[in-house]
C-alpha cells in the first residue's frame, strides 16, 4: 500500500449511527393524521434514506396541504423534540467504532439528508469531538441516491473519494456511496440490504473494529487493482 487505508470514514446519520427512524414514523402518522389521512409503518418504510424534500411531496400527494419546506420543518421539528425529551438511541456498536476512528486520528464526516440543526443536535449529543465535517440535506443541491452528498464529503475532508469509507443502513444511501465511488459498507436495520459486488453488507457494528474498516477498504483497493 502506498497511502493508508481508509482515508476518511462517512457516517449516514439516520438508522446507521442513531436510530431515530422510529422518531421520523411517530411524526409521520401524527402529521398525516392531522389532515386525515393514514400512513403506515409500510408507508414509512417505503422513505427511509430518501432526502426529505422528496418526501415532503409524497406526503403531500397524501393529502398533507402544506409547502414544502413546511413539511420539512415539522418533521424535524417533531423529531428535534423526541430527541431532546426522549435521548438520542445509538446504534449497536457505532459510537464506540466512531470514538476509535477518532483516537486513530481517521478523518470523519457526518453524510445526512436531514437538516443542519438536527445534524448538529446528534452531533452535540456525542462526548467527543466526532466529526471534522457536516454534510446535511438542507445544504447539497441533489439529495441522496445522487453522489452528490458523498463527494462534498470528501471535497470538504480533501481527500479521494475512492479512499474513504461509506457506512449506510438503505438502498438510497448505498446508491450514493457507490456512485460516489467510495468503498461502500452496508449495515440493515429497518429494511434488508442484498449483498452485491458494489458494497459490503455487516449484520451490524457490534463489535466492528477500526482494523475491520481497514480491511474491508484494502480488500476493495486489491480487487480495483486486478480488474
Amino acid at each position: 500500500m502506498t497511502h493508508a487505508l481508509p482515508a476518511a470514514v462517512l457516517w449516514d446519520m439516520d438508522g446507521t449511527l442513531v436510530d431515530t427512524e422510529p422518531y421520523w414514523m411517530h411524526a409521520e402518522v401524527e402529521l398525516v393524521s392531522s389532515f386525515g389521512g393514514t400512513w403506515t409503518h409500510d408507508d414509512g418504510l417505503a422513505l427511509v434514506g430518501s432526502g426529505l424534500w422528496a418526501s415532503a411531496r409524497v406526503f403531500q400527494s397524501r393529502g398533507v396541504d402544506l409547502p414544502e419546506d413546511a413539511i420539512v420543518a415539522h418533521l424535524t421539528g417533531k423529531v428535534q423534540e423526541q430527541l431532546a425529551s426522549n435521548g438520542v438511541p445509538w446504534r449497536p456498536g457505532a459510537r464506540e467504532l466512531l470514538l476509535e476512528l477518532r483516537e486513530a486520528s481517521v478523518p470523519t464526516a457526518l453524510v445526512t439528508m436531514s437538516v443542519r440543526k438536527m445534524a448538529e443536535q446528534v452531533a452535540g449529543e456525542i462526548p467527543f469531538d466526532a466529526f471534522d465535517v457536516l454534510v446535511t440535506g438542507d445544504e447539497v443541491q441533489n439529495a441522496k441516491p445522487h453522489p452528490d452528498p458523498y463527494l462534498t464529503a470528501a471535497r470538504l475532508l480533501d481527500v479521494d473519494p475512492r479512499d474513504c469509507v461509506a457506512i449506510e443502513d438503505s438502498m438510497n444511501g448505498l446508491a450514493s456511496a457507490v456512485a460516489a465511488g467510495t468503498i461502500a459498507i452496508g449495515v440493515p436495520h429497518m429494511i434488508p440490504l442484498p449483498d452485491d459486488d458494489e458494497h459490503t453488507v455487516w449484520p451490524t457494528l457490534e463489535g466492528r473494529r477500526y482494523s475491520d474498516l481497514v480491511a474491508v477498504a484494502e480488500s476493495v483497493e486489491r480487487a480495483r487493482a486486478a480488474r
